[in-house]
C-alpha cells in the first residue's frame, strides 16, 4: 500500500519553503554573528573522507557586491541581496588531514590507530590524485555544503538563490585567490523583496527506478 502522509516535518516545510529569490529588498543587513552562526551549522555537511574541501569568502561590502555583479552576469540579486556567499574548494585540503583526524582522537571518535591510519591513507591517496579528479571531488562536496547553507537560511528567515553562472577566472583574480583555491558557486543571502516563482518537477516515476 502507499505511504501517505497528512502533515509535514518540520525538514520537508523548510524544504519545501526554500525557493530560488532573486528579487531582494535593498539595504537588509544580515549581523555577521548571523552568517558566522550559518556557516557554522553547515559545515557539518559530509564530505569526502571528512576532508572539508570547502572554503568561504563572504562578501557583504556594497561596493564589493557592485563590481561583484559585474564578473556574474550582471545579475541584479549579486547587487541587491545582504551578502554574497562564495562557496570555494580547496585542491590541497588534504593537508589538513592530521588536523582532523587528531582532532577526532581527541574527541574520543574513533581509537589512536585508526586516526592514524586515515591521516596516512588520506595524504596518500588525495596527494596523488590527477587535478581533475580533485577538482570533481572538491565541486561535489561544496554542493552538500551549499545545500545546507540554504535550507538553514530559509529556516532562519532568510531567502537565497545559488548562482553558477560567473566568470571563475576573474572571480579568482579579483580576489587573489590562491592557486589551490577554486570559486564553485555564489550564494545569494537576503530577505525576498517579491516572492519567488515555483518551479515543477518531473514525477518521481520518470527520474527514479526501484530493483
Amino acid at each position: 500500500m502507499p505511504v501517505t502522509q497528512t502533515t509535514q516535518t518540520a525538514v520537508e516545510q523548510v524544504m519545501h519553503a526554500r525557493k530560488s529569490v532573486r528579487n531582494y529588498k535593498e539595504g537588509v543587513v544580515i549581523p555577521q554573528e548571523r552568517l558566522k552562526y550559518l556557516l557554522e551549522q553547515a559545515i557539518i555537511a559530509p564530505s569526502s573522507s571528512n576532508m572539508q574541501p570547502w572554503r568561504f569568502l563572504v562578501i557583504q561590502d556594497q561596493q564589493v557586491k557592485k563590481e561583484l555583479r559585474a564578473i556574474a552576469n550582471d545579475q541584479e540579486q549579486v547587487e541587491t541581496s545582504s551578502a554574497i556567499i562564495a562557496v570555494l574548494g580547496d585542491l590541497n585540503m588534504y593537508e589538513n588531514a592530521e588536523q582532523i583526524y587528531d582532532a577526532n582522537y581527541e574527541l574520543g571518535y574513533m581509537p589512536r590507530e585508526v586516526s592514524d591510519f586515515m591521516i596516512k591513507n588520506s595524504l596518500e591517496l588525495y596527494s596523488n590524485l590527477p587535478k581533475d579528479v580533485l577538482k570533481n571531488l572538491v565541486h561535489f562536496d561544496a554542493g552538500l555544503v551549499s545545500m545546507q547553507i540554504m535550507l538553514l537560511a530559509k529556516d532562519m528567515g532568510y531567502d537565497t538563490v545559488p548562482m553558477g553562472g560567473f566568470d571563475k577566472v576573474k572571480f579568482a583574480e579579483k580576489f587573489n585567490l590562491p592557486q589551490n583555491e577554486i570559486p564553485i558557486l555564489l550564494i545569494a543571502i537576503g530577505e525576498a523583496a517579491a516572492p519567488a516563482y515555483g518551479s515543477s518537477r518531473l514525477p518521481l516515476e520518470q527520474v527514479a527506478r526501484f530493483i
